[in-house]
């Protein structure tokens, strides 16, 4: 029997892995975070399973591997919350890399088009039976410049749909997808040419406030910028400078980079601490939504099932094609 301790556990998450689960694994499932206070929680387990806000620092790592803890399975493509580096040779650390890119990409446009066409201000007037348009003029997307940072699958899935928009898409990324018809530039160059910036690449040291306030003063006058990858891509000051001097025209925010205390609960009756994350949701021209652009039916079914078969593939083979490794080269 295998024996999995899934962390920071959703009513989604145990249902997609109940519906999914087979005769060979048992399931415990917490709602609270791992940390360095609940990492004791994995006792007697084989396998933990972790979602995107559970830091895997040195200090876990070594509780986890005190109590036998061999594999870490991650229900998620990123792997920036894990130190690789430490884990290297005490745990070994799966993920699912392609749960759903469409997912994530059309969540991308979706909160392009809200903003931009002012979807959720008519929403909420009609709401209130205003039907007056004052206010609401967007701007068409065709012919506009998309700059794309990161062209892996969701990378290309969100290129292929806004070339269905009629739009100008150009990008850039370290490692550029060979045989392909992308067209690709530097990123000073994207900074300054693309009326839309969306980003899709991981976060390492390298991309670590890849929008900053230096290359915010190199991009257009209105620029849009949608972050639908990982918060600490976006440096928030910067950002929010950048709105409020009018510099960035919108942002389109699926992520945060303090997310991890804020996102996944409800907050309505509270007051927000976050003094950055307050005042970037009191803008008009920013649209903030919950890290949700992966949870889809399809995402959450691939999810499961990719995790359970790397943690199957690893106990009978003693390796995983998903399996991360530390490197020291960044992305």
């Amino acid at each position: 029997m295998i024996k999995v301790a899934f962390f920071d556990a959703k009513d989604y998450d145990i249902t997609s892995f109940n519906k999914n689960i087979t005769p060979e694994f048992e399931f415990k499932f917490f709602e609270t975070k791992l940390t360095t206070d609940t990492a004791l929680l994995a006792n007697g387990f084989d396998v933990v399973c972790v979602f995107v806000n559970d830091n895997i620092n040195k200090d876990i790592i070594d509780i986890l591997v005190d109590q036998g803890i061999k594999i870490v399975a991650l229900r998620c493509a990123g792997y920036n919350n894990v130190d690789l580096k430490y884990s290297s040779g005490k745990l070994h650390i799966l993920r699912v890399p392609a749960y759903s890119p469409y997912a994530v990409a059309e969540h991308a446009m979706a909160l392009l088009l809200t903003s931009i066409r002012r979807i959720h201000k008519a929403y909420i007037r009609t709401r209130d039976f205003n039907f007056s348009l004052t206010e609401l003029t967007g701007f068409d997307l065709h012919g506009k410049t998309m700059g794309v940072v990161g062209t892996g699958r969701i990378g290309r899935v969100f290129i292929n749909i806004c070339k269905g928009f009629g739009m100008n898409v150009i990008a850039y990324d370290k490692f550029p997808a060979k045989d392909s018809d992308i067209n690709y530039v530097t990123l000073d160059e994207l900074f300054e040419k693309s009326d839309i910036i969306s980003l899709h690449c991981p976060l390492t040291d390298e991309t670590y406030h890849l929008v900053n306030k230096d290359s915010v003063e190199k991009m257009k006058k209105g620029i849009v910028i949608i972050n639908t990858s990982r918060g600490a891509l976006v440096d928030s000051q910067a950002l929010l400078q950048g709105i409020k001097s009018r510099k960035i025209g919108a942002a389109c925010l699926d992520v945060y980079e303090e997310e991890s205390n804020v996102f996944f609960n409800n907050f309505s009756g509270h007051i927000i601490e976050d003094d950055v994350l307050a005042r970037l949701i009191s803008f008009p021209n920013v649209i903030v939504t919950s890290h949700q652009a992966f949870l889809t039916a399809e995402a959450l079914e691939n999810i499961a099932k990719t995790t359970l078969g790397n943690i199957t593939q690893f106990l009978k083979e003693g390796k995983c094609d998903n399996e991360v490794f530390y490197k020291s080269e960044g992305y």
